[in-house]
């Protein structure tokens, strides 16, 4: 039977590495819905080229403009704004949501979808970051399977499934480093937004390029992989492995250590969730043995990147400190991008404003959601 996919973020880079898996196996899967927030066009040329009939737009202004464009087929339906990428995420056809918008646009879909007993493609990590307690909650409660897209933790997936969970002693994330990772305090002050855009492995968009670079992106990561592996903070190590070619890995308490490799495209991770736990010819080349290559792996210098010791210490305060980390983050990235703050600033805003606001518990999603906005008020003021 063919797998009808929803692809929440189908015009990102996620979105774009789905399609690849996609086109690879035509007998195994069908794109039936997509979804995007305001480059319409793009999901247009999507929907053309993979015959799509369910298409939501989360930007109203870029709703109305679709609307009028005539770039959708007649009997192209349209979905507005977040009701509307809830209304496609739940279609009765549609068995496996993969959630790829940057941020956390996609909760309320994902919370919508796995209501509907829908499976989840995880890679909007920010979702769990933001409210993991109450997403895995909902996914345990309706038996939805939630499987990690982000490299790392699909590499973890993956690595887990050589042992029993009780025998784990720890998780071991890796990070690239970014391209600053050789960077001085003093070089890291004086660097722009054209150039932390810029990946020295990953094809991604500009916001988690951003977070690489300040490794704000693998503090996120850390508190993904506590909500989606029950692992405690002192549980997960992280390094820096420059190559990004071993994804992350296990180690056993007999002291073993199970790794998972492949070059660094996200397509191995996208086709693990959707034909887990079958495995068919990849798109992309696997890592060629037989020719010289090193791995390399050291500790991350938490002087020049801080923002992982602020993940570590949302992490376990617990509460809605995740919470504040996460939102500020997206607040700072998007002020260094407009030339707001300095590069350095990213780090020393996210403190600030865990400082600034209380790490309370929160006793139900929609109170996350609603503090979740002062706290955006909040890092902004700060600026």
């Amino acid at each position: 039977m063919i797998k009808k996919i929803a692809l929440l973020g189908a015009s990102g880079s996620i979105g774009e590495n789905t399609q690849h898996v996609i086109e690879k196996h035509p007998d195994k899967f069908e794109l039936f819905a997509i979804a995007g927030c305001k480059r319409y066009k793009k999901l247009a040329a999507i929907a053309e080229k993979f015959h799509v009939k369910h298409v939501a737009i989360g930007d109203q202004k870029a709703y109305a403009e679709a609307q009028r464009s005539n770039l959708f087929s007649g009997d192209t339906k349209l979905y507005c704004g977040e009701n509307g990428l809830s209304e496609l995420a739940t279609l009765a056809e549609v068995k496996m949501v993969i959630a790829a918008i940057v941020g956390t646009k996609s909760l309320k879909p994902v919370m919508a979808a796995i209501e509907a007993r829908k499976d989840i493609g995880l890679a909007s990590k920010e979702i769990l970051v933001m409210a993991g307690k109450f997403v895995m909650a909902a996914a345990h409660k309706n038996n939805v399977s939630i499987l990690p897209i982000d490299s790392e933790h699909n590499a973890i997936f993956q690595c887990l499934q050589s042992g029993n969970s009780k025998d784990l002693s720890k998780i071991i994330l890796t990070a690239s480093g970014g391209a600053f990772r050789n960077f001085t305090l003093e070089q890291m002050a004086k660097i722009k937004p054209e150039d932390a855009i810029q990946h020295p492995n990953w094809d991604m968009g500009p916001k988690i390029t951003v977070d690489s670079s300040t490794m704000a992106n693998k503090g996120l990561e850390l508190i993904e992989a506590h909500w989606l592996f029950n692992a405690h903070s002192n549980q997960i190590e992280i390094v820096v492995h420059p190559q990004s070619i071993v994804h992350s890995m296990v180690e056993w308490q007999d002291g073993s250590v199970i790794a998972q490799l492949s070059p660094p495209s996200m397509t191995f991770a996208i086709q693990h969730v959707l034909t887990f736990p079958e495995k068919f010819t990849g798109v992309d080349k696997p890592i060629d043995f037989t020719k010289m290559f090193n791995l390399e792996f050291l500790p991350p210098d938490l002087n020049k990147f801080p923002c992982l010791r602020l993940a570590r210490e949302a992490l376990i305060s617990g509460g809605t400190a995740s919470t504040i980390f996460n939102a500020a983050n997206e607040i700072a990235v998007d002020a260094f991008l407009k030339h707001q703050i300095p590069f350095t600033g990213i780090a020393k805003l996210i403190e600030k404003t865990m400082s600034a606001l209380p790490h309370k518990k929160a006793e139900s999603l929609d109170e996350v959601i609603d503090f979740d906005d002062t706290i955006r008020k909040k890092a902004t003021e700060l600026i």
